[in-house]
């Protein structure tokens, strides 16, 4: 009796990315430019580069994953699209420094690196590594932008996002909603600034960093 032909498992589906990358890509289509060359960092299910590329087509977006498994969630998704515009995805840890080889494709410079929900369920470490390596791949005018919850002085936290940090810090010690001037402070480090501040729903923050001295790279 010939096999039966089992069908391929379905990537997984995250209803908050679902939910917030329209705001997201508002933000983005109002901030860059017609072209460019994107990193993703924490791709997560795929569901946001995806989007992106299809609404910034001028742009070429590559995506990474720390976590191997997660890698099949963006090839699906990448390949269901039929988009020319998204590289293959790669494995990443930010923590592991440099990221790409000298002589590599892969090593920028990029116009934009984005990150999106991934420094609250991350060790601290990684938030350093992730601004120090952006502010070496990044090209000169390029921009790291981050999303995701923090905490910021003179800003009463909501209940939400108190209990959500509670949650994660729970779950792991090392999670947590991260302090806005904490990072402001590893930026600055990397020689990056915090350049604007976007409210999107759901309490989360769009953070746009740049290079203090624009004609300043970490790298060259």
């Amino acid at each position: 009796m010939p096999s039966a032909v089992l069908p391929m498992a379905q990537p997984d589906h995250s209803p908050s990315a679902e939910r917030n990358k329209h705001p997201i890509l508002e933000v983005l289509q109002a901030l860059l430019p017609a072209s460019g060359r994107a990193l993703e960092i924490a791709s997560g299910t795929g569901q946001h580069v995806v989007w992106f590329a299809q609404h910034l087509p001028q742009w070429t977006w590559q995506p990474t994953e720390v976590h191997r498994g997660a890698l099949y969630n963006i090839e699906v998704r990448a390949n269901e699209s039929d988009l020319a515009n998204i590289d293959i995805a790669r494995q990443l840890d930010v923590c592991q420094e440099p990221w790409f080889a000298p002589d590599s494709e892969l090593a920028g410079p990029y116009d934009l690196v984005l990150c999106i929900n991934m420094l609250h369920i991350a060790p601290w470490a990684s938030c350093g590594a992730l601004i120090r390596g952006a502010a070496q791949y990044l090209a000169n005018g390029g921009v790291l932008v981050t999303y995701g919850p923090y905490f910021e002085a003179g800003v009463p936290p909501t209940q939400s996002n108190i209990e959500f940090d509670a949650s994660l810090r729970a779950h792991d010690a090392s999670f947590g909603i991260r302090q806005l001037a904490d990072v402001e402070a590893q930026a600055a480090l990397a020689g990056l600034q915090l350049q604007a501040r976007h409210a999107l729903p759901a309490n989360n923050l769009l953070l746009v960093w740049g290079f203090t001295d624009p004609a300043r790279r970490t790298r060259g």
